[in-house]
């Protein structure tokens, strides 16, 4: 007997959009199940572009597609809540350095893991049904479209 699945017939910017929306949401839960409800997925968006040595705001509203007013009242919010601060900028003048605090550092460090932990479960769940992660087909994806010049995942605002 064939099973006639009718998200076989969707378009594929459905599917990737629908399996985008439901491993954030699972992944969004287990942080806030952690103790991170405070955050959303964009403040994630923001500790990736500031990894390593930081960044000014604007070069943070380039990376996320943002306004640089938008990228300041991000920065502006987290700063509150003790996750980013800001400093001088090696380079001197005006510009200001954005980077992550422990708290921030300690998030990323629970959030990899929690991502692990759901990567492996859905790997598990997908091979019990004889599938796989379907990632090089994925990474062959964004290659055909991007080619080497991979974009930045930003937020759909």
């Amino acid at each position: 007997m064939e099973i006639d699945d009718p998200l076989e017939r969707t378009e594929l910017t459905f599917l990737l959009g629908m399996a985008f929306q439901l491993v954030l949401s699972e992944f969004v839960g287990r942080l806030d199940a952690a103790g991170y409800a405070d955050l959303r997925p964009v403040h994630g968006l923001v500790f990736q572009a500031l990894r390593g040595p930081g960044a000014t705001t604007s070069e943070l509203a380039e990376q996320l597609g943002v306004t640089k007013q938008a990228a300041g009242q991000i920065v502006d919010d987290l700063e509150k809540r003790g996750y980013v601060e800001r400093g001088p900028h090696p380079a001197g003048g005006r510009r200001r350095l954005v980077v992550l605090t422990g708290k921030a550092l300690e998030h990323l460090s629970v959030a990899g893991r929690l991502l692990r932990e759901l990567e492996s479960q859905l790997t598990r769940r997908l091979h019990e049904d004889g599938l796989e992660v379907p990632r090089a087909e994925l990474a062959a994806i964004v290659r055909a479209m991007a080619g080497d010049s991979i974009p930045p995942l930003r937020p759909i605002w």
